[in-house]
């Protein structure tokens, strides 16, 4: 099915906003717009809920109701249970409160596995637990194509391998790698399995559940919604890990690696995000029932535009000499998430697409360690275009017109 942009877009208060008519939104890696659900909710409750939640009174029992609703609704979309999903004040920070469990319930000689692909989040916290007595082991990608290969993987495993961590796909190599396939690899010699999905949930929230890694991480500021990280956390392994919350929070999963307070306003806000999916669903004849199954169907929606426009862009910057495309130049392999080396500054080349009305960046993007093994010079950095669902045919004509300018 032809997902119906006119509606998606309409979705969006920035695309009514006088300011923006024009400008070709292609920086959604670093932040996505919100929906307008997500906007009401989160007015809603910082003018009639913003309370103490979980107290008899009204104002404060509806509060606690809608926060509530945002974690039982997303659990459901992404396929676990309730109190397997926790909200914290961001991926970077849940990765940190994560390791910090897994240093205390490792031994010394035993290891984890971390790659070379991942944005920094997902892979500093869990190296300095070498400084512990943890032996890290690095799953590199391939140095042409940034490729990660589950074979390598499989070499670096035995039975002292505890914890595997990898992306979904990566902020500036944007190949999707076989979560499932990785994790039955990982399982199958004993690990836990840790999927940071930063890069991959905007395009459709993924069925944790069927795809079985035991922590999935995403942020809601890139999946239309305020600015908390989302984690979850299977029961099995979550009951494992010491507790990092407060000792009376202990029995309760979803708080267990939570030491302070998410912002409440913006879990209940999270909520939104089910709004505009199932709005999605609903308006283009989606299954009723199952909310994983509604959520797959909107995923599908989203990644079969998100196909349709990126690979003309591919194709335009495939076999270009001004540049170097970096991750696969096919479409259905890869995130629309598009970063080219050049043979200059990339951040000065992202300042020239500006008049040209292109919102787009350039830089490192915290991705240092894959930008080095690919053999891209930091102070250069890539130029990474990045887009959504919501993302329009013209505004890729405008991307690639504004390219030809420039380069």
């Amino acid at each position: 099915m032809t997902l119906d942009l006119d509606f998606v877009r309409a979705q969006f208060p920035a695309f009514q906003q006088p300011s923006l008519q024009g400008q070709a939104f292609f920086e959604n890696a670093g932040g996505s717009y919100t929906c307008q659900q997500v906007i009401d909710r989160l007015t809603r409750f910082y003018t009639e809920r913003r309370v103490q939640p979980y107290a008899p009174y009204e104002a404060s029992r509806l509060g606690g109701e809608e926060m509530d609703e945002a974690r039982s609704r997303l659990a459901a979309m992404l396929g676990v249970e309730t109190d397997e999903l926790s909200f914290g004040p961001s991926t970077t920070q849940n990765v940190y409160v994560l390791a910090q469990a897994v240093r205390e319930w490792l031994q010394p000689g035993e290891a984890i596995v971390v790659t070379n692909q991942d944005h920094e989040a997902n892979t500093g916290a869990w190296r300095r637990l070498a400084d512990h007595g943890i032996e890290v082991r690095e799953w590199q990608i391939d140095p042409v194509t940034g490729h990660l290969d589950p074979a390598d993987l499989e070499n670096l495993l035995d039975d002292r391998v505890r914890l595997v961590c990898f992306p979904h796909c990566s902020n500036v190599v944007g190949e999707i790698n076989q979560v499932s396939k990785i994790t039955g690899i990982a399982h199958a010699a004993g690990a836990f399995v840790c999927v940071d999905g930063v890069s991959y949930a905007p395009h459709g929230l993924p069925d944790v559940g069927q795809l079985g890694p035991d922590i999935y991480m995403f942020s809601s500021y890139k999946t239309y919604g305020a600015h908390q990280g989302l984690m979850v956390i299977r029961r099995k392994l979550g009951e494992l890990l010491p507790n990092q919350a407060h000792y009376f929070n202990a029995g309760n999963l979803y708080q267990r690696f939570t030491p302070a307070g998410p912002d409440h306003a913006q879990v209940a806000a999270s909520a939104g995000m089910a709004d505009y999916f199932d709005a999605l669903c609903d308006h283009h004849g989606g299954p009723a029932g199952n909310a994983a199954a509604r959520s797959g169907f909107v995923h599908d929606l989203m990644r079969n535009h998100e196909i349709a426009l990126l690979q003309p862009l591919l194709d335009a910057l495939k076999d270009r000499n001004d540049l170097r495309l970096i991750g696969p130049s096919e479409a259905a392999k890869r995130a629309p998430t598009v970063a080219v080396a050049l043979n200059r500054n990339a951040e000065a080349v992202a300042a020239e697409l500006a008049p040209h009305g292109v919102m787009a960046g350039g830089g490192d993007f915290y991705a240092v360690r894959p930008l080095e093994a690919l053999g891209v010079p930091l102070d250069q950095g890539v130029m990474r275009m990045s887009f959504v669902h919501y993302t329009s045919p013209a505004e890729i004509d405008q991307l690639m017109g504004a390219l030809d300018a420039v380069l």
